[in-house]
């Protein structure tokens, strides 16, 4: 099971869909930055878009993603955690 943790949302002005940039730690291991937080489009809840590089080719590089079901949905998971207690205490506070 993929551990995530130190979990940070840096919220910018809605823009088509994108509401946060994220970063986390995967077990421990590996940093994730750059994580672009979407809202969904026919469900609730978010969607995580990684970082890619355009080359001068005109083709997306990806830089790093997760390469299975299990470790998108907890870095997802962890992300729309940390971004509905930041809304909540920003509702609240």
């Amino acid at each position: 099971m993929t551990q995530v943790s130190e979990v940070e949302i840096i919220p910018v002005k809605a823009d088509s869909g994108l509401i946060a940039f994220a970063s986390c730690v995967l077990d421990n291991k590996l940093y994730l930055g750059s994580i672009a937080v979407y809202t969904r489009l026919n469900s609730e809840g978010y969607r995580c878009v990684y970082p890619t590089k355009k080359l001068p080719n005109g083709q997306q590089l990806q830089i790093y993603y997760p390469i299975n079901t299990e470790t998108n949905q907890a870095v997802e998971q962890a992300v729309s955690t940390k971004l509905n207690q930041l809304l909540t205490d920003n509702l609240t506070g």
